[in-house]
């Protein structure tokens, strides 16, 4: 059984996609649609901390550390 699509219920909503199915605009939204957002935000996340680590002076990281281990063990 197929599932049905919910239905928008803001009457601007569905004008706009009422208008664009009537012009074919949404084949061509999708067919542009070249990158995965969801792909690139996660390589971000995987890329982040060691470039983040790899500035931070010795010193630097030292007080990060005891900083989170405080926060770690704190009663608070």
């Amino acid at each position: 059984m197929a599932k049905r699509r919910k239905r928008e219920h803001d009457f601007s909503v569905t004008a706009f996609r009422v208008v664009q199915e009537a012009t074919g605009e949404t084949e061509q939204a999708n067919k542009e649609k070249k990158f995965d957002p969801v792909a690139l935000g996660h390589l971000g996340g995987l890329k982040g901390g060691k470039a983040r680590a790899e500035k931070l002076t010795p010193e630097q990281r030292s007080e990060i550390a005891k900083k989170a281990a405080k926060a770690r063990w704190s009663k608070e």
